[in-house]
């Protein structure tokens, strides 16, 4: 049994505490916020669990061996740092932290105590996510052309990070996933209308290797709450809406190439018309397995087992880079920047 402390009782918190006191191989033995309202909330459902407001007992208990920090975005650093020193395994919610120089101190931190750290990008635990990887890498879809990915909701409106480092972080970490990388240049803007300098919808453009591009529209300032992907592929095409809980995927035998020239001469417009080819569309089964509770359990694995994170801290350092170039693009009117100069 792991001895888990949850640091951060608010919006996300309590989906974290939940999941790792219903596991079999995890005791939740602290629950640790500055508001008292909450820990007596979390206490009444939580019996079991201390609850306090005090970090430094938490880290001084050998009782406790990992520790998920559920705060905001700015604390993620000193939080993280703190419980590695303290010899605890760590979940950090992401993005990892505000920085690539603090993501790489925690990464360096944690190879040196030889712990874990694992960061919360919980939809590379979607299985339908993971599905799509398979049609990836298998060819399903030939040669990738773009991905569109739209986050969009009306609130909830930050003050900590922008609708980037909230929202698109998301699908940072899906497009990097998916393609086994991190972009070669980015472009990125943005508009800031509830509170001054941070920006409540983001536009950007991640051209990946291969000259695969990648278009994010994230936004808490939307009528709609949307949650959806476009993959176009040169064989198929596939859309990903995780609002639709049963049936998230549809896989269309569609896709544009040139005609197959005719034996006579033809004008140059002419020249280059296409062929359509319109095909089935399938709905592929995906279970309905529950991502964060793969999250949790797989952090457990990491700790028990010693596997590899598919979110480790490497993941979410390569989220981070993005994140800090977006805003380097936007600083810069939009211009396109190199991921290796951000």
């Amino acid at each position: 049994m792991i001895g888990v402390a949850v640091i951060g009782a608010g919006h996300w918190g309590p989906n974290l505490v939940a999941n790792f006191d219903r596991s079999d191989r995890s005791h939740l033995t602290y629950v640790v916020d500055a508001d008292s309202e909450r820990l007596a909330a979390i206490s009444g459902r939580y019996p079991s669990a201390r609850t306090t407001s005090d970090l430094s007992g938490e880290l001084a208990d050998d009782s406790v061996q990992a520790v998920v920090i559920a705060t905001p975005t700015g604390s993620h650093f000193e939080l993280a740092r703190s419980a590695l020193e303290a010899g605890k395994h760590v979940l950090v919610e992401k993005p990892m932290t505000h920085s690539i120089e603090t993501s790489q101190a925690l990464c360096a931190l944690a190879e040196e105590r030889g712990r874990v750290i694992m960061v919360g990008h919980v939809f590379v635990y979607n299985p339908a996510a993971l599905r799509v990887k398979e049609y990836i890498e298998e060819g399903s879809l030939g040669q990738l052309h773009y991905i569109s990915m739209v986050r969009t909701n009306l609130g909830p409106i930050r003050v900590d990070v922008d609708a980037a480092w909230d929202l698109a972080a998301h699908d940072i970490a899906l497009a990097n996933f998916w393609l086994g990388s991190e972009p070669k240049t980015i472009s990125s803007t943005g508009g800031a209308y509830i509170n001054q300098g941070i920006c409540d919808v983001v536009f950007a453009t991640l051209r990946y290797p291969n000259d695969i591009l990648v278009n994010l529209h994230a936004s808490w300032l939307n009528p709609r709450k949307a949650r959806d992907i476009t993959i176009v592929g040169e064989r198929r095409m596939l859309t990903f809406d995780d609002l639709q809980v049963n049936e998230p995927l549809r896989l269309y035998d569609k896709r544009v190439g040139q005609a197959a020239p005719g034996p006579e001469l033809v004008d140059s417009i002419e020249s280059f018309r296409t062929s359509v080819r319109v095909g089935d569309i399938t709905v592929p089964h995906v279970a309905q397995d529950e991502p964060l509770m793969a999250e949790c359990d797989h952090f457990l694995d990491c700790i028990l087992k010693g596997e590899s994170s598919r979110s480790g801290g490497s993941a979410g350092l390569s989220v981070v880079r993005v994140l800090e170039a977006l805003s380097q693009s936007r600083a810069l009117g939009g211009r396109e920047v190199s991921l290796e100069l951000s």
